[in-house]
């Protein structure tokens, strides 16, 4: 062919050129080395080396660890030299596409130390002499102030670290670094390094990252190789504490006002300063004490103060928009803050058109009106009043969609009960000793979810967290209501970390913490919230019952419905409701009590009204009265003695406390009215003859009569007086007093209504 028409003389593309320029044999033997024995993906990292005069954003692949990795790295590497970017890999695979942190590296096959600064020669010289020649040796580019090339010494392992070997192995390479001088942030799993047969253009000096040095056959034991190293001297002159940047961080006021210089100079690097500013930031805007505007101004203000040189916008924006990603993804939706919305966006109706609105009410939540959609129910009383069991209770009918004393929920309703006193095991004992009608209990099974105790905080980490357990309780549909127990137990009052009895720290606690968790899971759901009360004398609880509750007042002026349960008198057990709407009419104040294992409204009308401790002396005298009547009638059927009526009143007249017979006989005809004392006609087996009472012979529950036998006891050997169950064959009327048969006398039936059934 003719000389114009030979096409091998025609001068290379630039692509070509820079094709070229890549070292694919290095790529190949680096892959080897770093990844040879790796499963997995490896992170590929793009980033633009100063004092070039451009601005690229980072840009970042993962390619597969296998017999493809070369041509891909390849490809990658010729692109980069192209936009100016340099070639780092994290020197370990990864599970899935977009994981690059210390956490997702799962393998790493290679020991490396990075000597970047100082007399790097003498340092390399002590590596070799203690841990025998490196894999592979790569002068990474850069130069030294004192223009030595700087290098990266590589050990090659036998087989791939992971799990525990792999934290060792990362211990190592901070050991190494630390004792020679070398660059300390290798300790961390994720750290980036060089690719060799790639592009360094730091400053304008443009080299190729070359392998100085490849020992193929050369690889360690990791457990020889970690004696090694711990037996290895620090180099002479090195200090033998340096600690690692990460432990020297500053706190946060001196990262968001001292600079940071490049190259890590300052003792930690410009992406570790701008990563915790910008986080910082992040946090704000989330918690919704920032808009996103004013974040990202303050974002930007940071960069230009703080960093030296400041970084390019499209690299800031690139890495605020990646660590608000991964902020949102850890701790869920934000609580945005509004961008001065206009004042038309703030609802507001006319009189007229409140006035003209006749559509139907929300239908309460528990009613009549003491939960509503979107309320907040806060339900106080001291320590050990009942108030857990009270709440259950109510929790439990409402879960059923049962009527609970007063209250009343017209339809079953989804609730998380979210508690943190009673530990699980303890918590699963109480609620199946709850004693309820089975059929509500039936409906609440699936509709009531509780947690055990737990040990958090209802912070920044914590509100994602429960409600990410609220949506998978009830994944269908959101909860209609969540109740918190207790409010001391989870409370976070910010970043100020003040106590519940701050006004500003209860607001914070309310609306950041409280309802920013009712608006990632359900807009409409009630709250409940149950708190402690001060210690108030029992005159303070009455005049106002409210102004006993625990903390701040501006809890008072949060809530839209208010419950306090509290015991008028410590020596009895009904404990009085007062109730305190916000949306609705007053309600008149409750008294209850748990009665056969059931709460329950006590009747009013029985309560006396004066002279109540001189009543409830006289109530004890005769319960004294009561209990030992049937005591002594009970002892002395063990000796063998039955007595009439009659005949106990006129043999124990002033005894025991018991007053005149006309006394006894009369607290006998109550208590066999009551069923506490039957009557046995005659038992002549016994030697007991037919009574001459029109009644019979005094009989209590379980009593026994002795006899003129002999008990051996067969474990002492001691004897005593042989007995036999003695029971009655009539019993007293509650109705009209007569003595009827008893039907069954195994069975014994009281007929006192204060008496608890069995």
């Amino acid at each position: 062919m003719s000389a114009w028409g030979d096409f091998n003389d025609a001068p290379s593309l630039p692509w070509e050129e820079e094709r070229a320029a890549i070292n694919h044999g290095a790529l190949a033997t680096f892959l080897e080395v770093a990844f040879g024995y790796c499963d997995g993906l490896i992170p590929v990292r793009g980033f633009v080396d100063q004092g070039q005069g451009i601005d690229t954003r980072p840009h970042n692949i993962w390619i597969p660890a296998d017999a493809t990795a070369a041509e891909l790295l390849g490809t990658y590497a010729a692109w980069a030299a192209r936009e100016g970017s340099a070639v780092y890999v994290i020197p370990g695979t990864v599970a899935e596409h977009g994981q690059a942190r210390a956490e997702h590296v799962r393998q790493m096959q290679a020991a490396v130390v990075d000597l970047d600064t100082g007399d790097v020669e003498t340092k390399l010289a002590h590596l070799v002499h203690h841990l025998g020649r490196p894999t592979l040796l790569v002068e990474s580019g850069g130069r030294t102030a004192e223009g030595a090339a700087k290098l990266h010494a590589w050990w090659r392992l036998t087989e791939a670290a992971e799990g525990q070997d792999l934290v060792r192995l990362c211990a190592l390479r901070g050991e190494m670094a630390e004792k020679v001088g070398g660059d300390p942030h290798f300790r961390s799993a994720h750290q980036p390094i060089r690719v060799p047969g790639t592009l360094y253009r730091k400053g304008g000096v443009e080299r190729v990252v070359a392998i100085r040095q490849h020992d193929p056959q050369r690889e360690v034991d990791l457990a020889e190789f970690a004696e090694a190293v711990t037996a290895m001297p620090y180099l002479p002159g090195q200090a033998p504490h340096q600690a690692s940047p990460q432990g020297e961080r500053p706190g946060l006021d001196a990262i968001l006002t001292t600079p940071v210089r490049e190259g890590a100079q300052d003792g930690w690097t410009r992406f570790q300063g701008a990563s915790a500013a910008i986080g910082h930031f992040i946090r704000q805007v989330h918690e919704g004490r920032q808009t996103p505007d004013q974040g990202w101004e303050a974002i930007c203000g940071y960069n230009a103060a703080c960093l030296r040189p400041a970084w390019p916008l499209d690299r800031l924006k690139a890495e605020a928009d990646a660590l608000w990603a991964l902020h949102v993804d850890r701790n869920g939706p934000p609580l945005l803050r509004a961008d001065g919305a206009p004042p038309a966006s703030v609802p507001a109706h006319t009189l007229g058109a409140l006035l003209d609105d006749t559509s139907p009410m929300p239908e309460d939540l528990i009613g009549p009106r003491v939960l509503t959609p979107g309320g907040m129910l806060v339900l106080g009383g001291a320590p050990k009043v009942g108030k857990s069991d009270f709440l259950i209770s109510l929790l439990v009918h409402a879960a059923a969609g049962a009527p609970f004393l007063r209250f009343i929920a017209a339809r079953p309703l989804r609730v998380f009960y979210l508690q943190a006193e009673i530990q699980y095991h303890y918590l699963r004992e109480r609620l199946q000793q709850l004693r309820l009608d089975p059929a509500i209990l039936a409906r609440a099974r699936d509709t009531l979810v509780v947690t055990p105790k737990l040990r958090m905080l209802l912070d920044e980490q914590g509100v994602p967290l429960v409600a990410a357990a609220i949506r998978q309780a009830f994944p269908d549909a959101p909860p209609d209501v969540i109740c918190i127990d207790p409010i001391r137990n989870l409370f976070d009052g910010g970043p100020g970390g003040e106590g519940e009895n701050d006004n500003a720290a209860m607001l914070f606690f309310l609306q950041s913490r409280v309802e920013a968790l009712r608006d990632q899971v359900g807009p409409q759901a009630g709250i409940i919230l149950a708190h402690h009360t001060k210690k108030l004398s029992k005159q303070q609880v009455k005049d106002d019952p409210f102004l006993s509750l625990s903390g701040a007042s501006a809890l008072r002026g949060f809530y839209t419905s208010g419950m306090i349960l509290f015991r008028p008198d410590e020596e009895q057990t009904p404990r009085e409701l007062h109730l305190e709407l916000r949306n609705g009419p007053a309600l008149s104040p409750l008294l209850i009590d748990k009665i056969g294992g059931r709460w329950a409204e006590v009747d009013r009308h029985g309560e006396r009204l004066v002279r109540q401790d001189l009543g409830r002396k006289l109530d004890a005298e005769r319960t004294r009265r009561h209990d030992v009547i049937l005591q002594i009638i009970a002892s002395e059927a063990r000796e063998g003695k039955v007595y009439t009526g009659s005949a106990f009143a006129a043999q124990f007249e002033n005894t025991h406390g018991l007053g005149g017979d006309d006394t006894i006989a009369r607290r006998i005809n109550v208590l066999a009215n009551k069923g506490y004392i039957k009557f046995l006609r005659a038992a002549p087996e016994l030697g007991i003859p037919v009574s001459k009472s029109s009644k019979g012979y005094l009989v209590v529950q379980d009593m026994l009569f002795g006899t003129d036998g002999e008990a051996i006891d067969p474990d002492t050997g001691e004897i005593s007086r042989a007995t036999i169950p003695l029971l009655p064959t009539h019993y007293q009327s509650e109705t009209n007093s007569a003595v009827l048969p008893v039907e069954n006398p195994e069975v014994w039936v009281l007929h006192d209504p204060e008496a608890e059934a069995p």
